[in-house]
């Protein structure tokens, strides 16, 4: 599977070995990471106790006209190699593998584990192997069944018949997530700007704190998301998507059920805040997705990253163009 934006895309991974003088070649428009795959692969093999094929060997990455980034392609490269070669005989059939792989062959948790899992359902895979990190995250995805994978020699002898890996079982919201946020009941006083708050929040208002320093602003703005309403399974997948293919959601974690809380610092620049990159990934604004942005010390940011924020918060959505294409985030946020 491959990622551009919020959207991904299947990824055939094949290999060929000829006889000829040993090379390693990748094609397919494979980024720097890609490349340096085969590095990892090569060692993980033969540090697993399995014997890296002599010759040229040939990885085509398609389709061949999309950019693949990132150290996804480790384990599907390792089946591919080792299927290539004769030392694995299964067939995996409708199966996706994702995962980096240390030297040793233990795997490594990635990025964007959901929204590919999503796309691999609609595009009727039956199941999905992945690093154990992101399984939880993997097993919210109906229909699919997601498979942890500590290290590759568990993989290898699961799809020889040799081992049972039980697949990834739906978690619950974790109640102690709402036990950790700053509860709105806490403050005492305030009469007036509470007030305020609790109709902005049942409305979906913008809010403008103003006050001298040390009054509370920070205080009350930070206990804001424990007001607002409890998050639709849509809004949470939403939210976990943008987090996962940000880095930003902690490991172990199936699906976000408290509503984000940003807090950029007044020197971010726009890029941080919209987002950006020569694969636009989101900025601040798009990981507040469902929750609340606040801009503490609003008149210190720039006026160029103020001026970001008029049509993304009008529209709901932030747009960003690149050479390689266009990608939109959602950015539903309350200010």
């Amino acid at each position: 599977m491959g990622l551009y934006g919020l959207e991904a895309f299947p990824v055939l991974v094949e290999s060929d070995i000829a006889r000829a003088l040993p090379s390693f070649d990748m094609v397919g428009l494979p980024d720097t990471a890609v490349k340096e795959s085969k590095n990892r692969v090569r060692s993980a093999i033969k540090n697993c106790g399995y014997s890296f094929p002599e010759g040229r060997i040939t990885v085509n990455l398609a389709p061949a006209d999309k950019r693949k980034e990132g150290p996804i392609y480790d384990l599907p490269l390792f089946v591919t190699i080792l299927r290539a070669s004769g030392q694995l005989t299964a067939d995996p059939g409708r199966s996706v593998f994702l995962g980096e792989l240390s030297l040793n062959g233990d795997l490594r948790p990635i990025k964007g584990v959901l929204p590919m899992t999503i796309s691999a359902q609609e595009n009727g895979f039956e199941r999905i192997f992945v690093p154990a990190e992101n399984a939880a995250e993997a097993a919210a995805v109906e229909k699919i069944a997601a498979y942890p994978i500590h290290n590759v020699r568990e993989l290898i002898a699961f799809l020889d018949g040799q081992q049972m890996i039980q697949p990834a079982k739906p978690e619950p919201p974790k109640k102690d997530a709402f036990d950790q946020m700053l509860d709105f009941a806490d403050v005492r006083g305030q009469v007036q700007s509470k007030r305020g708050l609790e109709i902005a929040a049942a409305g979906g208002h913008n809010v403008l704190l103003i006050g001298s320093p040390g009054s509370g602003k920070s205080m009350l703005a930070k206990r804001l998301p424990s007001i607002l309403p409890d998050m639709t399974l849509k809004e949470r997948m939403e939210t976990t998507k943008i987090h996962s293919i940000a880095g930003a959601l902690p490991h172990g974690t199936s699906l976000i059920s408290t509503r984000p809380f940003r807090s950029p610092h007044h020197t971010i620049s726009p890029s941080g805040l919209s987002g950006g990159g020569s694969i636009p990934r989101p900025g601040e604004l798009s990981l507040a997705h469902n929750g609340v942005l606040f801009l503490d010390e609003l008149p210190e940011f720039a006026r160029s990253t103020m001026e970001v924020l008029r049509q993304p918060i009008g529209d709901g959505v932030g747009t960003i163009s690149r050479a390689s294409g266009t990608v939109t985030y959602p950015c539903s946020v309350m200010l």
